[in-house]
């Protein structure tokens, strides 16, 4: 089923304890396309700069990426990102932030994504998000959004306006705190979801996510791994799985939200291993599929109740 991505396609540059990259190619838009392309086409959203590499745009192409809604602007630049994560890769200072062709990003949705039955709302200012939904003539069958601590510092009203719009909320547990003003993030769930969402995701690093829908909770632990590289784009690339899964399959049933938590995780565990979208480039089905069965057997056990 037709999936719609919108989301920033930039340039990072990044340092870690394990090492550091060049400006390399990165954004929200990319993780989340490069990884959902693995299970079903994506339709593209975004803007970037006359800079930005042909052969990357090339690259989704290859990857069934339509990108006639993407947006070249040939005489600016792409955003650009630089940051430095701490030696427990959750916390990260930002270095530079250029934001050029994202200042004045009106996206526009083209004829032929009309037919979108998922909407993907990558992190972006809210009423950027907002436009988006409102362009579209007919309702998709799932809007999903992902926003971040900044936007509720600054942008707090049209947050709260563009949460109401959507089905699912993606968040980590530092931004649901923030969000609903509670530190027990199942008090903060229920707030969260009386704005709007049906769903809440709370995303926690390392440490897996939550999925909350009325009185209903899972948990997906995240893989131990034994190599984190770079964290950037775990989140989107989480989100990649997450929507890809959904739109492959069609069933936005809790219980298959359920299995597409997993999917989003077994992709973002990948994506960790090198700088970018390095190692998303390179995975196959084999190893989807390898990393799967490792979950199963992280969450598999049998118990016996002793009366």
């Amino acid at each position: 089923m037709s999936l719609v991505v919108v989301g920033s396609m930039a340039f990072d540059a990044i340092e870690t304890p394990f090492g550091k990259s060049d400006k390399i190619v990165g954004g929200a838009g990319t993780y989340i396309a490069w990884c959902a392309s693995n299970f079903t086409p994506v339709k593209q959203i975004s803007v970037v700069g006359g800079d930005f590499p042909q052969a990357e745009l090339d690259a989704l192409t290859n990857r069934k990426v339509d990108l006639e809604g993407v947006q070249i602007k040939k005489d600016e630049k792409t955003f650009f990102w630089s940051g430095r994560y701490h030696m427990d890769m959750n916390t990260r200072d930002t270095l530079d932030t250029q934001l050029n062709v994202l200042a004045n990003f009106e996206p526009v949705v083209p004829e032929t994504y009309q037919d979108c039955d998922f909407l993907m709302l990558g992190n972006l200012v809210p009423a950027v998000q907002a436009s988006v939904i409102a362009q579209m003539k007919k309702r998709p069958k799932l809007i999903v959004m992902d926003t971040m601590n900044f936007w509720m510092e600054i942008a707090m009203d049209d947050l709260r306006k563009t949460i109401s719009m959507v089905d699912v909320l993606m968040v980590n547990d530092s931004e649901a705190r923030q969000l609903s003003g509670d530190y027990s993030l199942v008090r903060a769930a229920a707030t969260i979801m009386k704005m709007g969402p049906k769903y809440l995701i709370i995303k926690k690093g390392e440490h897996g996510a939550l999925l909350f829908h009325d009185n209903q909770v899972f948990f997906a632990p995240a893989l131990p791994l034994e190599d984190v590289f770079d964290p950037t784009g775990a989140g989107d690339t989480f989100a990649g799985g997450f929507m890809g899964h959904l739109a492959k399959t069609g069933d936005i049933s809790f219980e298959n939200m359920k299995t597409a938590i997993i999917v989003g995780s077994a992709m973002a565990s990948y994506c960790v291993e090198r700088f970018g979208t390095e190692r998303l480039r390179e995975i196959t089905k084999a190893d989807i599929d390898n990393r799967l069965a490792e979950f199963v057997q992280l969450v598999n056990f049998d118990i016996d109740l002793v009366g």
